[in-house]
C-alpha cells in the first residue's frame, strides 16, 4: 500500500511543525485553542485528588462513564444500551476505530469508507488486512454530497462493513435523514455491519444529528463511536466510547485490550460529568461555532477561495483554483511563509488524490480574535499565482 501513513510523519505533524517554525496561525490541525468548561476540568482534578482512576480503571471503562454514555444515548436519541454489556470506553475515538476494524475485518473483507476520510481509517483498515473501497463525496451547489447509486454499486459479495462519518470530516457534510434511510436499507438488504464515527454529533450547525442506529433494522448491526474531545474541548484527554449490541462490543473489547488495555482513568470520571451538562452548554457551543464558521467562511471567500460551507464539524473545505492554484500540497506548504496561516491539503484524505488536489481544509475551533487575524492575513493571497518564493507579507 502506498498511503503516506506507512512512513514518515503525518501531514498534521508536518503542518503543525511548520506553524511553530514560522509563527503562523495554525488552522490546520483540529484542536481548540481554549479549554472546555471549568467544571469539567475541576471534575478531573477532583478525581485525581480522590484517587479515582489513578491506577488501572476497569477494562470496559469506569461504571460512571459507561452509565453516562448509556443515559446520553437514551435521552438524546431514544437508543437503549446496557452499560455493562453494550458500552465500551476507549482511548479516544481513534482507538475505537482501530479496535473495531481489527476485531471485525480481515484479509478478504472489503470496507467501504466515504472519501475524503479521516486518515486513521486507511491505516486501521490496512492493519486489519482488509481492503478499503472509497465512495467519494463530491462538491456541487456549495456543499459536498453522497451519490447513493455509487454507494450501492460499491457493495460486493466481499463487503463486510460500511464505515460512515457524520458529521463528516473534512467536508462538514451532515448526512440527511433520507440518505441515512437509504444507507440503512442497503445495509439490511446486504446484511452489512455499519460502523459510524459520530464524534462531531454535538457540532451540527445546520439541521440535526440522526444516529443511523435509530433506524429500522440498524441497532443490531451498528457500532456507534463517539468521544468527549470535540464536544468538550479536551482533546488531550483521549476519552472515547463504542455502543452497540453485546456480541459486537465484546469483539471490539477483545481487540482493544491488546492495544491500550485501559487509559484516561481520572478523565473518564470528568467526561461522565460533562455528558450531564445542561442543554444550554450544547446550545451555546453550537452558537459559538456557527458564528466562527460564518466569520471564517466570509473571510475565505473575500480572500478569493471558493468556500464549501459546512453543516457540521469545525472544518471548512475550500477550492484554491480561483486563486490560480491546483496543488493543495504546494499551496499549504507555501501558505505560512506567504501570509502566516496554516491549512491542510485535502488530498491526504483521498485514495484518488487527484480528486482532492485543489481542496484545502481550515479549522475554525479557535478564538474569534485568532480567526479574525487569520482572515486579515489571508487577504494577502491576491497574486499568489502558484509561486512559492517570496518574503512573508505579515
Amino acid at each position: 500500500m502506498t498511503k503516506e501513513w506507512l512512513g514518515g510523519t503525518t501531514i498534521f505533524a508536518e503542518m503543525s511543525a511548520l506553524a511553530a517554525r514560522t509563527g503562523a496561525i495554525n488552522l490546520g490541525q483540529g484542536f481548540p485553542d481554549t479549554d472546555g468548561p471549568e467544571s469539567v476540568r475541576e471534575a478531573a482534578v477532583r478525581a485525581l485528588r480522590d484517587g479515582r482512576g489513578n491506577q488501572y480503571p476497569p477494562g470496559p471503562g469506569v461504571p460512571e462513564l459507561r452509565t453516562a454514555v448509556a443515559d446520553h444515548q437514551r435521552l438524546r436519541y431514544g437508543l437503549t444500551y446496557d452499560p455493562d454489556t453494550e458500552v465500551l470506553v476507549t482511548a479516544g475515538a481513534t482507538e475505537a476505530i482501530a479496535a473495531t476494524l481489527l476485531a471485525l475485518t480481515g484479509p478478504g473483507d472489503e470496507v467501504i469508507a466515504l472519501e475524503p476520510y479521516y486518515d486513521s481509517y486507511a491505516a486501521c483498515i490496512g492493519m486489519a488486512g482488509a481492503t478499503r473501497v472509497p465512495v467519494t463525496l463530491r462538491p456541487h451547489d456549495g456543499a459536498y454530497h453522497l451519490d447513493l447509486d455509487e454507494l450501492r454499486d460499491a457493495v460486493t459479495d466481499r463487503t463486510r462493513l460500511l464505515l460512515l462519518n457524520t458529521p463528516h470530516n473534512p467536508t462538514g457534510t451532515v448526512l440527511s435523514p433520507a440518505e441515512l434511510a437509504a444507507i440503512a436499507e442497503l445495509a439490511v438488504e446486504r446484511d452489512l455491519l455499519v460502523v459510524t464515527d459520530e464524534v462531531y454529533e454535538h457540532l451540527v450547525l445546520d439541521g440535526e444529528h440522526v444516529p443511523i442506529a435509530t433506524l429500522p433494522g440498524m441497532r443490531e448491526r451498528t457500532l456507534t463511536i463517539s468521544s468527549g474531545g470535540k464536544t468538550f474541548s479536551f482533546t488531550g484527554w483521549k476519552v472515547g466510547w463504542v455502543t452497540g449490541p453485546p456480541a459486537l462490543v465484546t469483539a471490539v473489547r477483545s481487540a482493544k485490550q491488546f492495544l491500550t488495555y485501559v487509559s484516561s482513568g481520572p478523565f473518564q470520571y470528568a467526561i461522565a460529568e460533562a455528558l450531564r451538562l445542561p442543554q444550554s452548554y450544547f446550545d451555546d457551543l453550537r452558537a459559538d461555532l456557527r458564528a466562527k464558521r460564518d466569520l471564517l467562511c466570509t473571510g475565505l471567500a473575500a480572500a478569493g477561495f471558493q468556500v464549501y460551507r459546512p453543516a457540521g464539524t469545525y472544518f471548512v473545505t475550500t477550492d484554491i483554483r480561483p486563486l490560480g492554484e491546483t496543488d493543495g500540497f504546494a499551496f499549504c506548504r507555501a501558505l505560512p511563509e506567504r501570509c502566516g496561516v496554516v491549512a491542510v491539503p485535502n488530498a491526504v484524505f483521498y485514495d484518488h488524490q487527484k480528486e482532492g488536489a485543489p481542496f484545502v481544509r481550515f479549522a475554525f475551533c479557535k478564538r474569534t480574535d485568532v480567526l479574525q487575524e487569520a482572515t486579515d492575513r489571508l487577504r494577502g493571497l491576491t497574486g499568489l499565482g502558484g509561486g512559492t518564493a517570496g518574503a512573508r507579507p505579515y
